[in-house]
């Protein structure tokens, strides 16, 4: 091979290697930029919390033309009619859950894989559960290619669970229901917490809490997600 060759694919191969970096650089900007104009100036407080969101790579989790929109403040459309949900929810579920390194997750509505990534980040075991099976699949190809092997995806319906990996210090609903599923709270360890939006048109957001083998209910804040399909709607 000329020098002239070697010349122009080491101009080529270079020119890619810094286009990929700058593109890099620009990712982890906006991810900075979304950590303090969405999650510090709110009410996102926990350090863990805001650590994890600012490394997660979150425009890997989305459609490739709406890559440069990931670190926006509002939710976006994914494959199968489904979103992944805005920064800020993602962060205040993951804080309300408050869950330590450690601890088992479990997660109905993989989605993108997303928040199971963000999860996973802090250091906890997560099982998730996702009821379309496109979207589980490329979500256990997406997390695998990651890094995030402490991410175990099930195709199925959530609403029951995940009994034979109970109890759980954590469990997190990215669906709505109109009502809390008993085997959720069934599943949660004393002190667990469950996170979930509930309702038909106008939702909440719910935290359980667990104590003596009772459950208390706090209302977190208003909140818009896809309905929870499956045994969720049966008769309804």
């Amino acid at each position: 091979m000329s020098y002239c060759w070697l010349w122009l694919l080491w101009g080529v191969v270079g020119c890619n290697k810094e286009v990929g970096s700058v593109e890099k650089d620009e990712f982890a900007r906006l991810r900075r930029r979304m950590v303090e104009e969405q999650l510090r100036r709110r009410d996102i407080i926990a350090p863990e919390v805001l650590r994890v969101m600012g490394q997660v790579p979150r425009h890997l989790f989305v459609p490739a033309r709406l890559q440069e929109y990931a670190y926006e403040d509002h939710a976006l459309a994914i494959e199968e009619g489904q979103t992944i949900s805005q920064p800020y929810i993602v962060a205040c579920m993951t804080q309300a859950l408050g869950v330590k390194k450690g601890d088992r997750v479990l997660e109905i509505g993989t989605g993108s894989g997303y928040q199971a990534a963000v999860l996973a980040e802090m250091g906890v075991k997560v099982y998730t559960i996702e009821i379309i099976p496109y979207l589980a699949e490329s979500a256990r190809q997406r997390l695998q290619s990651l890094g995030y092997d402490s991410v175990e995806v099930r195709t199925g319906d959530g609403y029951q669970g995940w009994p034979e990996a109970a109890p759980f210090q954590g469990i997190m609903v990215t669906a709505a229901p109109d009502h809390v599923p008993p085997a959720l709270t069934a599943q949660l360890a004393e002190s667990g917490r469950l996170v979930l939006p509930v309702g038909r048109g106008e939702q909440e957001l719910l935290l359980l809490t667990r104590q003596g083998g009772e459950t208390q209910t706090d209302t977190l804040l208003p909140v818009r997600f896809v309905p929870m399909t499956g045994k969720a709607q049966e008769g309804k």
